[in-house]
């Protein structure tokens, strides 16, 4: 299917932003974009809640952006939420009405997934370069260290320290003097000082900043004066003349300044004080501005997956490998898994292509928990996706795959919140029945069986000799069907004639 216009949305602890571009060949063609300042991040309290009227903000900027993206297919608009939603505990209810504002799902993404769509962006709104690039981007709660080469990343890190936090922390209110400037530029140090010698030996000839603060910064001090003549940008130099300028006026808002923007006045101090250090710690001279950033990167990947470049197929792979899953066992499980699907749904329907996508991750990774050990290996994989950095995955994406890893076996009490109905009961049911079913881990021939789904529960036919043949495998059908009795959904496995079974090839069609 394709597509002309694409939309991303992100929704960053400081301002919300939207851009709409237009697909051209392999290129996104920037039409639109919006920017609304909400500071989100500003209304988390110290028991880490979004409050109300920071929540207001956000759904009123959020219908804003609903309307623009009215006639937009779902498939076309990826909306993003990154460190304020991160932290507070109450964003599964705001994310809710943060949903309904926007008209489309909101994903919930990590630090280092965040790091790799910033510089996806940011690369892909420079000239093309040969050479290693480090694109810092410092947000309202989190700034980001990302090197790499064109338009790939290489290596990413997220770190806690933005300009709403540093505000909140070292400027209440907005004063600033010397020493607050000191405390805070330390505070940043410490947190780069645990990445600095890793970023340092990986190298990098050019850097650059995202962003709207290292778009501000690179204003005011060009703007003004500050860097050494001849150069543009955000220099060393040109960073200890405003610092200056700020300890001197008292605080940002008494400054006296071109290119000075009301909205971002009151995190000027914190974002200047981590990029003080950045400089700092990582050796920086000059930095150069890109004005592509998260929202460019969402379209970017967006693209990608139209294009079935998808980045979680690629981190699927990856995790294979890291965990050294019997590829094997894999191959049988999915064809599987994917032929039981195919008799539930239809698998080239464009309705079910995220399901068939999830399943077969959950195939791929059902095995990486036996890296850490054999027993109950189902809770440690579902363990170690729930809280790995997984690139593509959003939080909510990760939960789900985490979630069909456990049910692969053992009891299903711990999914019975699980409401009925739910997709994710059809694929925990192909996933169950193919990883039982391949427990000898050959490659005998199954029996030609088939499934299908009711309002109660799911039903088996095998041909009638099997289960005689096969006592270990009808016994372990016969436990299944208990399980499933337990949660109030019904199995049923039912011996019929070889002729009333489903043929070899009907099965392979489905």
């Amino acid at each position: 299917m394709s597509y002309e216009l694409i939309a991303g949305v992100d929704l960053g602890s400081n301002s919300f932003r939207l851009q709409v571009g237009r697909i051209v060949g392999d290129r996104i063609h920037p039409l639109d974009y919006l920017k609304e300042t909400v500071r989100l991040g500003s209304g988390l309290t110290r028991e880490k809640l979004l409050d109300h009227a920071s929540q207001q903000r956000a759904f009123e900027a959020l219908r804003r952006f609903g309307e623009r993206l009215r006639g937009f297919d779902p498939e076309t608009v990826r909306a993003v939420s990154t460190d304020a939603m991160r932290v507070a505990r109450n964003a599964h209810m705001v994310l809710q009405q943060a949903e309904a504002a926007l008209g489309f799902p909101i994903e919930v993404i990590g630090g280092r997934e965040e790091a790799r769509l910033i510089y996806i962006g940011a690369a892909n709104a420079l000239p093309a370069a040969a050479h290693r690039r480090l694109v810092v981007d410092i947000g309202g709660g989190s700034t980001e260290f990302i090197i790499g080469e064109g338009a790939e990343p290489l290596m990413m890190e997220s770190l806690f320290m933005g300009g709403i936090s540093y505000r909140q922390r070292f400027f209440p209110e907005g004063r600033v003097d010397k020493k607050r400037f000191y405390a805070a530029e330390v505070a940043a140090a410490r947190e780069i000082e645990a990445i600095a010698a890793d970023y340092q030996r990986f190298g990098w000839e050019e850097a650059v900043g995202s962003s709207g603060s290292a778009q501000e910064l690179a204003e005011i001090i060009e703007s003004n004066g500050l860097n050494p003549e001849g150069l543009n940008g955000i220099t060393r130099e040109g960073l200890a003349s405003l610092r200056q300028l700020i300890i001197r006026a008292g605080s940002a808002e008494a400054m006296k300044l071109e290119a000075m923007r009301a909205d971002r006045l009151p995190i000027l101090p914190g974002t200047l004080a981590i990029m003080s250090a950045v400089f700092s710690e990582l050796g920086i001279e000059r930095m150069t501005y890109s004005d592509g950033a998260l929202p460019l990167g969402v379209l970017y990947d967006l693209l990608g997956r139209f294009e079935h470049h998808d980045t979680r197929d690629e981190t699927v792979v990856q995790f294979r490998t890291r965990y050294q899953v019997d590829a094997s066992q894999v191959r049988r499980v999915e064809r599987t898994a994917l032929l039981l699907l195919g008799q539930l749904i239809r698998l080239d329907s464009p309705e079910h292509e995220n399901d068939v996508h999830f399943l077969r991750w959950a195939v791929s990774l059902h095995e990486i928990g036996v890296s850490v050990a054999h027993t109950e290996f189902h809770k440690h994989g579902a363990y170690i996706i729930s809280h790995a950095d997984m690139p593509g995955f959003s939080k909510r994406d990760q939960a789900r795959l985490a979630l069909l890893v456990l049910g692969q076996r053992g009891k299903l009490q711990k999914l019975a919140s699980m409401p009925a109905g739910d997709p994710n009961w059809r694929l925990i049911f192909c996933l169950r029945l193919a990883v039982l079913l391949h427990r000898p881990r050959d490659d005998q021939p199954l029996p030609e069986l088939s499934v299908r789904e009711s309002a109660v529960g799911f039903q088996i036919d095998v041909p009638s000799g099997w289960p005689d043949a096969n006592p270990i495998t009808a016994a372990a059908l016969g436990d299944e069907a208990l399980l499933w009795r337990r949660i109030g959904i019904r199995l049923r496995v039912r011996a019929v004639p070889a002729d009333a079974a489903v043929q070899p090839e009907l099965l392979q069609k489905a």
